[in-house]
């Protein structure tokens, strides 16, 4: 594969996009194909058979495309299809993420960590395989979100239907003493000028996208398949739900105007 060949993005929907904006932060000389899988959300409610179709689906979409690279920007696509997807193709490179409770676990200072997250990652082996190696010497209270990803999707990041889902969700936490919380979900860090609102200035709210980002410069230097660095060649877009309602969401969530295509369901 050529070092100019795109990177595959994908998520269930917009929430990659925060995972995609620090990636071109780490490398901005690569270019990026982002599918958001709109048309089928939420995943946190899915099956994992059904979510590793859809991975499959994508996967072999931008493989088609000369995608040198696949990042799962969303965590329950992680946890679901992760290790298949590695297995299915085992010389491409294949960058998952999971919820940040290492660095959380490191950085409490009570020793109780909060997570917010899907439904589906909170229930997957993954998950639980995750805090048995880094949570056994603190306390992980874990907070399941339903509807919360659905506001992100509609761009409300900040009404009284939001404030008041995330509100809810963050008080149990906040009262079992928890210090920090994990945004277990790639929507959520749109979300972090409102949760700074409603918590503590000193709770520490840690989310992974940054740590993808290295972890995949990290990858294409070992596989010498990194782009020259220069300035972004192009992001391409596409959804399987309504692309206008994509279009229109994108200078809120990723700060810039672009075209998007229809991803065939």
């Amino acid at each position: 594969m050529a070092c100019e060949a795109p990177v595959g993005v994908f998520d269930s929907g917009v929430g990659g996009l925060s995972v995609l904006r620090e990636i071109r932060r780490e490398l901005p000389g690569e270019s990026f194909l982002y599918v958001a899988d709109c048309g089928h959300i939420p995943y946190g409610e899915k099956t994992p058979e059904f979510i590793r179709e859809r991975c499959v689906r994508v996967a072999e979409f931008f493989r088609a495309r000369g995608a040198k690279a696949m990042v799962l920007a969303c965590n329950t696509a992680t946890m679901a299809a992760v290790a298949d997807l590695r297995e299915r193709y085992p010389d491409w490179p294949i960058v998952g993420m999971e919820p940040a409770v290492k660095p959380a676990a490191a950085a409490t200072r009570t020793a109780v960590v909060g997570v917010l997250a899907t439904t589906g990652t909170l229930q997957s082996a993954r998950f639980a395989a995750l805090l048995d190696r880094f949570a056994s010497n603190i306390r992980v209270v874990t907070q399941p979100c339903p509807g919360l990803m659905e506001r992100v999707e509609q761009g409300d990041l900040k009404g009284p239907e939001t404030r008041r889902l995330l509100q809810g969700y963050v008080a149990p936490l906040l009262e079992a003493g928890c210090d920090t919380l994990i945004l277990g979900c790639t929507h959520y860090p749109f979300l972090k000028p409102l949760l700074e609102e409603l918590v503590p200035a000193d709770i520490s709210l840690i989310d992974t996208g940054a740590a993808v980002a290295r972890r995949l410069s990290a990858v294409l230097k070992e596989c010498g398949l990194a782009a020259a660095q220069g300035p972004v060649s192009h992001c391409r877009f596409w959804t399987s739900g309504k692309p206008a309602t994509f279009k229109s969401i994108l200078p809120c969530l990723w700060g810039e105007s672009a075209d998007v295509e229809a991803f065939s369901k």
